[in-house]
């Protein structure tokens, strides 16, 4: 395996040298924005493991930044504010963050943090690799899809776009949603692009098709009952 992904969003230069040089000395690989834009197009081009991402930003609030994460992406995320009160804590984790410090800190800390959600993220990341419904198995760290125990062969878009649906079900995907997902935060392509590769991944299911299910006038949602 290799070395973790940090990205750390904060606008203040000083605290992000300071966490830069401490997950370097730790062999952590480290990635640093200034806002939560610049953090998402990072999000969006990289397979970050963690983000240490700050409250008070200039252009988004990171309690909702937070929750914008949470719809798009699968990582760790460690809220790191001056906001020590216990509500605002108890807030950024019903919120979604797995752990909460508050400014100032001690590096050395937020290291030990760092690991110890990580580790939790790791114990669970085979069965998180696996989804089954029926006859239908995904694996996507080994990258198949079976149906009654026969491969099917998906593009590598195709495979994002069914994981990303069947890791959600019930879940209605507008398709604007599913194209940042999929293609990217930087893909300009046209919406019409998630209509060609659910036509072609329905197609391919045979069968097993009636799980991918179009919600008229939105978008699309993974029915599992239907397999």
């Amino acid at each position: 395996m290799g070395a973790k992904k940090v990205l750390i969003i904060d606008d203040d230069p000083h605290i992000i040298k300071i966490l830069q040089d401490y997950l370097k000395f730790e062999d952590f690989k480290v990635r640093v924005a200034e806002n939560t834009e610049i953090g998402y197009s990072i999000l969006a081009k990289d397979e970050i493991d963690l983000l240490l991402l700050d409250i008070m930003l200039p252009n988004e609030n990171g309690l909702e930044f937070c929750q914008r994460v949470r719809k798009d992406f699968d990582l760790a995320i460690i809220f790191l504010s001056a906001k020590t009160e216990a509500q605002a804590k108890i807030t950024g984790l019903e919120l979604g963050a797995d752990d909460y410090i508050g400014k100032p800190f001690s590096p050395q800390e937020v290291i030990a943090r760092i690991k110890a959600v990580l580790r939790r993220y790791d114990s669970g990341a085979a069965a998180d690799n696996c989804l089954q419904f029926g006859a239908l198995k995904i694996n996507k760290q080994e990258h198949y899809l079976k149906y009654k125990g026969e491969n099917i062969d998906l593009t590598p878009k195709e495979f994002s776009l069914l994981w990303h649906l069947a890791q959600n079900p019930k879940k209605v995907f507008r398709r604007k949603n599913l194209l940042k997902a999929v293609w990217g935060y930087d893909y300009f392509g046209d919406v019409r692009t998630v209509d060609t590769h659910i036509k072609s991944l329905r197609q391919k299911l045979g069968e097993a098709a009636a799980a991918i299910e179009t919600v008229w006038g939105v978008g699309y949602k993974f029915k599992a009952q239907a397999l």
